[in-house]
């Protein structure tokens, strides 16, 4: 038996949830970025966290938060050199409560959101 996921913290969820190729339908799925994907990305690319700061902030081990951030390039990555549309959903996190020394929060949230990755559509 597989291992429960430890909940991740984020911040705060993505002011913008899907992004798309200008001019071209895709016919491919969309790539599906988990939350706590997005926010590694937010925190290590944007902030200029190290994975060590990255991981005491998500509340995770420093070897998840590698796993988290070379899944997430991968999957950007992917979105851009196919062509097709890139979702942020689901994933196993904890909004933030503004309890951190480096929080972004617009609100005060609490309790872990177990939300599991949609179909891919086709």
């Amino acid at each position: 038996m597989a291992r429960p996921q430890k909940c991740r913290r984020v911040c705060r969820l993505p002011e913008a949830a899907e992004f798309r190729p200008a001019g071209k339908r895709s016919r491919q799925g969309a790539v599906v970025l988990a939350v706590d994907e997005y926010e590694a990305i937010r925190l290590i690319d944007k902030e200029g966290f190290s994975q060590t700061q990255c991981s005491q902030y998500m509340n995770v081990s420093r070897t998840t938060v590698q796993e988290i951030y070379t899944a997430a390039r991968k999957k950007i990555a992917t979105a851009l050199v196919d062509g097709v549309s890139l979702r942020i959903e689901g994933g196993v996190y904890r909004l933030c409560g503004g309890e951190a020394d480096f929080c972004g929060c617009w609100k005060k949230h609490g309790g872990c959101h177990h939300h599991k990755k949609e179909r891919e559509e086709s």
